[in-house]
């Protein structure tokens, strides 16, 4: 198996891995919301895209019964 024959400076290591870093996600803002999304990309908390409604957003219901969810 080959080996190196010289060890590899920090400086030339840190060099080869200047690349090596994930980038932030770009974001944008949304029109309607003004939330943070991701461009061309429907908005997760409105469910618009180019102006339009695309996912019918649920809004919760209230219970007022006071029994634990489920029961």
């Amino acid at each position: 198996m080959a080996v190196p024959k010289k060890r590899q400076s920090s400086a030339r290591r840190d060099k080869r891995r200047a690349h090596d870093s994930i980038p932030a996600p770009r974001l944008n803002e949304c029109p309607q919301c003004h939330s943070p999304r991701m461009p061309h990309r429907v908005c997760p908390s409105c469910g618009t895209y180019a102006g339009r409604q695309v996912i019918a957003q649920d809004t919760p219901s209230v219970d007022t019964s006071g029994r634990p969810e489920g029961r």
